[in-house]
């Protein structure tokens, strides 16, 4: 029996962090489409790795309560990268709320209650988040509180509320992060900790399509007009996941760390500031 990690999102930004803290581990990597845990798990086993791979889908309780599971079997689980998600230009309002919000929910919840001892998790959010005009202090703790099978029944999360994809995307991130202060909690209860990470741009091959497609003249403006005034890599997402899975970050919970090169600061104070 080993400790095991949890892999959701068999993407670039969770397979660089997979393999930063999954060395010595058995990774459990799972993905709604089976041929992408199938290629990371292969990726990672040829380079030394101890991977399996799951078919699992994170907008429904029982997928993520089967994939914790089969986890199990290997051992307790210790870690858990959660880079699973959908974006506003993959998905309808409806699904990337039931994904990207309500499934980061259950997965925090129910992993949090099996965590070992001392273990750690991170989940990927996303700079959208701190896009968003602020909500009420009321709005804030509901997303971060409210029992998980009633969270997408909230009036701010109506669809006739929501005004399209971007918003519904703002508000499962912000969502994302207040449910990581929450959960936190709870966690610590068990000796564990648990963060999310918020990044900007990133080169992926799904950034590239984007890059490339009807808004990828906004994406690049994005980057370009930030002060990094480059997009980042998966690596440097990976580069924050160590110190906040590692004994280095033994004092960090409940947090979310912004890593955009500066985008949300120019959007605020700078050039990528929208003109009224």
């Amino acid at each position: 029996m080993k400790d095991v990690m949890i892999l959701t999102g068999a993407g670039q930004i969770g397979m660089a962090i997979a393999r930063r803290m999954g060395y010595g581990m058995k990774i459990v990597v799972g993905d709604r489409k089976p041929e992408n845990a199938e290629a990371i798990s292969k990726t990672m086993n040829d380079a030394g790795f101890d991977t399996v791979p799951v078919e699992m889908d994170l907008s429904s309780r029982e997928s993520v309560l089967d994939l914790i599971a089969k986890a199990r079997e290997y051992g307790e689980i210790s870690m858990l990268v959660n880079a699973a998600g959908v974006s506003p230009s993959q998905a309808p309002i409806e699904a990337i709320l039931k994904v990207d919000l309500y499934g980061t929910a259950v997965l925090l919840e129910e992993v949090g209650k099996v965590i070992k001892k001392g273990g750690v998790g991170v989940t990927i959010s996303s700079q959208s988040g701190w896009r968003m005009p602020a909500l009420t202090a009321e709005e804030d703790e509901l997303l971060a509180t409210v029992p998980t099978e009633e969270l997408l029944d909230l009036p701010l999360l109506r669809p006739e509320n929501i005004r399209d994809t971007l918003h519904a995307y703002q508000l499962a991130k912000r969502c994302n992060e207040k449910r990581v202060m929450a959960e936190a909690v709870k966690w610590g209860r068990r000796g564990a900790r648990i963060n999310d990470i918020a990044p900007g741009i990133i080169v992926t091959p799904l950034a590239i399509d984007e890059f490339n497609g009807p808004r990828g003249d906004f994406y690049k403006n994005m980057f370009a007009g930030c002060p990094a005034g480059r997009p980042g890599t998966a690596d440097e997402v990976a580069n924050v996941a160590e110190l906040l899975m590692s004994e280095k970050g033994a004092f960090i919970t409940g947090s979310t760390f912004l890593i955009d090169g500066g985008a949300t600061s120019s959007y605020f104070y700078g050039p990528l500031k929208p003109q009224a």
